[in-house]
């Protein structure tokens, strides 16, 4: 599992994917009001499957669930993704949910190389790289480096960045 704060950073990529996606799907609305919209929610998304465990309802707060048990669930997250991508150009809220679940399923991949796993399709599976909290910084790395590879290809699509840097 990354820590809380991994989650948080890797959120924040989520919702820049999310946004980019929205926004090259003709999605994002005036002002690219949904795209934000969308990269707000990909942040809430990037803690979602672990707050979604607790008993808002009870004053002791504990979980409702088991930990990583249908919160956690890949098949459910990959889902909403699909289900809200399609719907992206019929319904503005639609990007919010892209959002959420692009955060949700950045979660997942956090948690992945954790021994405890991720109950992808029917039960757990893990990497078993290694154990909580260790290798942040690479999580981190690794979804920023998503966001920079989708960004670049969704907004500057043809550019070839070496090229482009002989340019100037």
């Amino acid at each position: 599992m990354a820590s809380n704060k991994a989650h948080h950073a890797t959120g924040w990529a989520a919702g820049v994917i999310a946004a980019a996606i929205v926004t090259r799907a003709g999605a994002g609305g005036p002002a690219y009001v949904w795209s934000v919209l969308a990269c707000l929610a990909g942040i809430a998304g990037g803690t979602a499957p672990d707050w979604l465990e607790l008993a808002w309802w009870s004053k002791s707060r504990r979980l409702w669930i088991t930990h990583r048990t249908l919160t956690h669930w890949g098949i459910a997250w990959a889902a909403l993704l699909v289900a809200s991508y399609l719907q992206l150009r019929h319904h503005h809220v639609a990007a919010l949910a892209f959002g959420f679940a692009c955060g949700g399923l950045m979660h997942l991949l956090a948690d992945w190389p954790n021994p405890l796993g991720v109950p992808w399709i029917a039960r757990r599976h893990s990497l078993n790289w290694w154990n909580s909290g260790h290798c942040d910084l690479l999580i981190v790395a690794a979804a920023w480096g998503i966001a920079f590879f989708v960004c670049r290809h969704v907004w500057v699509s043809g550019i070839d960045l070496p090229h482009f840097l002989r340019r100037l």
